[in-house]
């Protein structure tokens, strides 16, 4: 009963202090009535300064660190423009947007581009038509303001793993003049994988905020389409399977799978089965990461997942849309969510986790799965969810992944607080369903952990950069800086 009577008079003591004309109320009265994500603008940067200070403490490389790494196969020169300044330099008018899974005409770029734009999601399309993508491509890179910078997934998480002047980087994939000039010199490139001619690829970024007639971009974020059929097909796959013997890597990164899917289901059905066949001869002792994007396609998407490509990888990096993705096309859990909303729910996010290494990863003794470790990251923050025994020091990896979404966003080599802002929730639940953990992230070892089952979680909140200059990439800078900080583990629990 005083309890209650005490609460009573903190609120009515609440309720004084903002009729008599004072903007701010003691900490304690806000601590004890339990206002939610209450905090006064000094409060919220001693949360920024506090986390990344814990970062800056706790982040530290395993014991046993890679020393060669090989990456394959999607390379290309991305041309960053702003995406409203060039579709209105194309003459086209802003309208609906209506997503298409290929891209046949400007039109369908323009509804596509404002259908992600006013979700502030990330997607990439391909485009059908290579004569007018030319004509585009031409039209971006002569936009004013346009770069030029090394692209496509491979190449960018070899150029962050090259930035480790102690790790090997091998990479395979359609490297021309333009992209061969751009890689670091640390990055070895074997004489098949070197072509005549350069893949472009447009991207198409926005600002938060950013306005094209009735659409406004909630965040910050970037929309990518390229004609690219080099990358499309896979070309370089054998090449660098075929390379590994020479270069005996200790770990093997692959991406460039989504690309296949433009091609349409007659040519993705066959050289799928072909690239799962080039993948199973990389020898079982190295482990392989799969970095997933942007798809559309659910028999695609299954295709890899159960029968395909999934299993035979042991690490798996994907973004919000992309996991949604996987339980719809898998029909796994909150597959009937049409898309997120905000900030995904860390509850429904761990679900999703936990069903995709229950159903597809080596959780039981019996599996013939090799998937064990997922690491997810949307803009607010980063899980690691790994099947307990097989890979250590997920803590820091995690930490380290949100640190360079942070430093990077902003164009930085290091985090400034004043840059950036705590968007993560402070507390959240360990899953959507009963029965569930409350959780919370303390500022000061910002690392939450949490298990279910055999397998355990670690999340970590991201610093948002408040004026992002570059949003291409990142994806691939948190999944290489968060392998480079992994140790997989010589005792294998099964």
């Amino acid at each position: 009963m005083w309890r209650k009577a005490s609460a009573a008079l903190l609120l009515a003591l609440a309720v004084g202090y903002f009729y008599g004309g004072s903007p701010e109320l003691p900490e304690q009265i806000l601590q004890y009535i339990g206002l939610p994500n209450v905090q006064t603008p000094s409060q919220s940067d001693s949360l920024e300064q506090a986390i990344s200070a814990a970062w800056e403490a706790l982040i530290t490389l395993p014991s046993r660190q890679w020393s060669k790494v090989a990456v394959g196969v999607n390379a290309c020169v991305d041309v960053v423009v702003s995406g409203v300044g060039l579709l209105q330099a194309l003459a086209l008018d802003p309208g609906t947007g209506r997503d298409h899974e290929v891209l046949h005409s400007k039109e369908d770029l323009k509804e596509t581009f404002i259908h992600f734009m006013e979700r502030g999601a990330a997607a990439e399309r391909f485009f059908s038509d290579e004569e007018v993508f030319q004509r585009i491509a031409r039209a971006a890179t002569e936009y004013p303001g346009a770069k030029l910078y090394v692209g496509g997934n491979a190449a960018l998480i070899g150029q962050k793993f090259a930035t480790y002047p102690d790790l090997m980087v091998l990479l395979c994939g359609p490297v021309g003049p333009k992209l061969h000039e751009m890689l670091d010199e640390q990055i070895v490139v074997p004489p098949e994988s070197l072509q005549e001619t350069d893949e472009f690829h447009l991207i198409l970024e926005y600002k938060a905020g950013e306005q094209w007639a009735s659409t406004q971009a909630p965040q910050a974020n970037r929309f990518i389409f390229s004609h690219d059929v080099s990358n499309g097909e896979m070309s370089s796959l054998e090449t660098f399977v075929a390379s590994l013997d020479e270069f005996q890597p200790e770990l093997v990164v692959l991406s460039g799978f989504h690309m296949m899917e433009g091609q349409g289901r007659e040519l993705w059905g066959e050289r799928l089965k072909e690239a799962v066949a080039a993948v199973a001869d990389i020898p079982k002792d190295i482990p392989i990461h799969l970095e997933l994007a942007s798809m559309t396609d659910k028999d695609f998407m299954n295709r890899l997942m159960q029968e395909q490509v999934l299993p035979i990888v042991s690490s798996v990096g994907l973004n919000e849309q992309e996991l949604l993705f996987l339980s719809q096309a898998g029909e796994g859990p909150h597959a009937a969510l049409a898309a997120w909303k905000g900030t995904p729910d860390v509850g429904r996010v761990s679900d999703i986790l936990f069903w995709t290494l229950e159903r597809h990863g080596r959780t039981e003794p019996s599996s013939e799965s090799e998937l064990t470790r997922i690491h997810f990251h949307t803009l607010a923050y980063h899980i690691l969810a790994t099947v307990d025994g097989y890979w250590g020091n997920q803590a820091a990896a995690v930490m380290a992944g949100a640190r360079v979404a942070s430093s990077q966003a902003c164009g930085l080599q290091a985090v400034d607080v004043s840059k950036v802002e705590l968007k993560a929730p402070l507390e959240f639940h360990s899953s959507h369903f009963e029965p569930r953990e409350q959780l919370s992230v303390n500022p000061e070892e910002p690392v939450t952990v949490w298990h279910r089952g055999n397998v355990t979680f670690h999340l970590t909140p991201v610093l948002v950069c408040k004026r992002p200059l570059r949003t291409v990439g990142l994806g691939d800078a948190i999944s290489a800086e968060g392998l480079v900080y992994s140790e997989l583990k010589s005792q294998q629990p099964f």
